[in-house]
C-alpha cells in the first residue's frame, strides 16, 4: 500500500496506484442457499424439537455422511445422508397416501414406463413418497404410499409384517381340500407357503376367495393357486390392516387421518 499527499496536502492511502480501497465481498456458493442447520433438519423430519435435536447432537447421536457431528450450528445439504440414532431421516413431513388402484397401472417409481401408480398420486403431495409393496399391472385395490421409513419397515419385516386382505376370483371353484391345504401351509420348491387366513366369501360362488397375507407383493397368490392348478382371474386388495376402500373410488386416493396413522404405527 502506498502513501502520498494530495493537492491540499492531506495524506491519502490507496491500494494499487490511486484506486480507492473497496471492501471485498466473498461470493456465495450456490449450494449454500440449500443448506440448513442440522437441528432444523432433524426437527423437520419429525424426530424431535430443535432444542432436543441440539441435545442429541451434543451427545453424538447424529451422523452426517457417516461422521458423528457434535458441532452446534452445523449445516447440511439436501444430498447429505443424515442419521438420527442410526435411523436415516429426511427433512420432510411424513405423508401417508392410500390409493385404490385400477387395472392397467404398473407399481413402479421409474419414469418412462407408461402408466404407473405414481401418475395416479402425482397431485397428492410434493413429498418423496413411494409405494409399499406391489400390485400387478392388472391387479386392483389398495396401495399405501409414504416417505416414513419406520412404516415401510413394518411392512417389509419378514417376522412382523402387516396383513393385507385380498379377494381373488379363480377360473373354477376352489375345492375344500385345496382350501384346507392352503390354510395349513404347504411347500413349493422347498419353501413353506403360509397365509394368515383363507375362506370362501359368504354369498358368493366358491371360485371367489378371501385370503389374508403379510407379504408385500401379490406374486405369492399366483404361486399358491397356480401350484394347485387354478388360474387367477382377478386380484383385489380390499384391506391393509385396518385401512379399507371405504369412500375411495377406484383410481382415487386419500390422505390418512391422524388416527389412522397412529393405529398403523402401533401395529
Amino acid at each position: 500500500m502506498s502513501r502520498h499527499q494530495d493537492s491540499r496536502g492531506k495524506k491519502k492511502f490507496s491500494g494499487r496506484g490511486n484506486a480507492p480501497l473497496k471492501k471485498q465481498s466473498r461470493p456465495k456458493s450456490p449450494s449454500n442457499t440449500d443448506e440448513i442447520r442440522l437441528n432444523k433438519y432433524i426437527a423437520n423430519s419429525g424426530m424431535c424439537s430443535r432444542r432436543e435435536a441440539d441435545e442429541n447432537i451434543a451427545i453424538g447421536l447424529v451422523t452426517v455422511n457417516g461422521k458423528v457431528i457434535t458441532e452446534m450450528g452445523y449445516k447440511v445439504k439436501p444430498s447429505d445422508e443424515v442419521r438420527f440414532d442410526g435411523q436415516r431421516i429426511t427433512p420432510e413431513a411424513k405423508v401417508y397416501v392410500l390409493l385404490n388402484k385400477p387395472k392397467g397401472f404398473a407399481t413402479t417409481t421409474a419414469e418412462g414406463k407408461g402408466r404407473t401408480v405414481m401418475d395416479l398420486v402425482a397431485n397428492a403431495t410434493n413429498a418423496n413418497i413411494k409405494p409399499i409393496g406391489r400390485l400387478g399391472r392388472n391387479s386392483l385395490g389398495l396401495l399405501l404410499f409414504t416417505n416414513d421409513d419406520k412404516v415401510v419397515q413394518k411392512f417389509t419385516n419378514s417376522k412382523q409384517g402387516v396383513a393385507r386382505l385380498f379377494q381373488v376370483e379363480l377360473d373354477r371353484n376352489l375345492k375344500f381340500e385345496d382350501l384346507k391345504k392352503i390354510q395349513e401351509g404347504f411347500s413349493v420348491d422347498g419353501k413353506l407357503i403360509a397365509v394368515e387366513e383363507i375362506s370362501y366369501i359368504e354369498g358368493e360362488s366358491k371360485n371367489n376367495i378371501g385370503i389374508k397375507i403379510k407379504n408385500t407383493g401379490n406374486s405369492i397368490l399366483r404361486t399358491i393357486f397356480e401350484t394347485l392348478k387354478y388360474d387367477l382371474i382377478k386380484i383385489d386388495c380390499v384391506a391393509i390392516a385396518h385401512l379399507t376402500k371405504k369412500d375411495i373410488p377406484r383410481g382415487h386416493w386419500k390422505h390418512l387421518t391422524q388416527q389412522e396413522v397412529n393405529t398403523l404405527k402401533m401395529l
